[in-house]
């Protein structure tokens, strides 16, 4: 791959890690708009989105732990479902004529998300154990098939059924969205004995969103996310998911020059 075209995406990626995290989001629908706008094959885009959400996610997870809104009695029946759905979520390999239009629903949804976000409030109800571990393992299993932490599906879910407020959210979503990926991570190897990405497109792109987790993290930890960078990254969103329902009719193997050199 070209280095202009790396160069590109890395900027790319750092902008999406910088808003996402901003929230406590890890950023997986964000990389994925990225890739499917640069052409990157099917197959290499859910590692790569995964990868940079562990990344990312981490370095929230760590920031947002010092806020004092954790609320560990929600977060542990949540992961001890989602971690094994999404481990098998990530063995789970779909073909790209499907794939394609699925990551755009996901990413129209997120846009939508972006455009129109839930407030939390202030007072919260007692969550039901049940609906809990059916929450986690319903996310779970569908962010390991697609390649996402999960946190674009919780975040609302627990601010709409009133377990959380605004800023608890995003102190459960990261550490989260963080257990999720390397949980689809870990199928991924598991079904492909490896994870199918090249060192030297991975590396750029990994700088990329430390130094924006840092910023946006360090930022949304004490104040979230402005609703005018939402919106744009929305749009941002709303143009990726385009992207992926015009081209979901083409052929697996039918590549762009730049994923063609990628593979290669």
């Amino acid at each position: 791959m070209e280095f202009q075209t790396v160069l590109f995406i890395a900027l790319a990626v750092l902008v999406m890690a910088t808003l996402y995290s901003a929230v406590g989001h890890g950023g997986g629908s964000g990389y994925l708009a990225v890739l499917a706008i640069a052409s990157i094959a099917p197959e290499q885009m859910r590692p790569t989105a995964l990868i940079l959400n562990v990344v990312v996610s981490s370095i929230a997870t760590w920031k947002f732990s010092a806020s004092g809104t954790f609320r560990k009695e929600l977060f542990l029946p949540l992961i001890c479902a989602s971690i094994p759905a999404s481990f098998v979520g990530g063995i789970i390999e779909i073909p790209s004529q499907i794939y394609k239009p699925v990551v755009g629903l996901v990413l129209l949804y997120a846009a939508f998300r972006l455009f129109i976000p839930i407030q939390g409030n202030e007072q919260t109800k007692k969550p039901v154990l049940f609906l809990v571990l059916l929450a986690g393992a319903t996310i779970g299993i569908f962010s390991g098939v697609i390649g996402v932490g999960g946190g674009i599906f919780l975040s609302p879910l627990i601010l709409l059924l009133g377990w959380t407020t605004a800023r608890q959210t995003a102190a459960i979503t990261a550490p989260f969205i963080l257990v999720n990926s390397v949980a689809a991570l870990g199928g991924i190897a598991t079904d492909s004995s490896t994870i199918p990405v090249e060192f030297g497109f991975i590396v750029p792109l990994t700088i990329a969103v430390v130094v924006g987790g840092f910023i946006g993290s360090s930022f949304g930890s004490k104040k979230l996310g402005h609703q005018g960078l939402r919106a744009t990254l929305g749009v941002v969103l709303f143009i990726a998911a385009s992207k992926m329902f015009i081209t979901f009719n083409s052929s697996p193997n039918e590549l762009s020059a730049d994923a063609i050199k990628y593979q290669e």
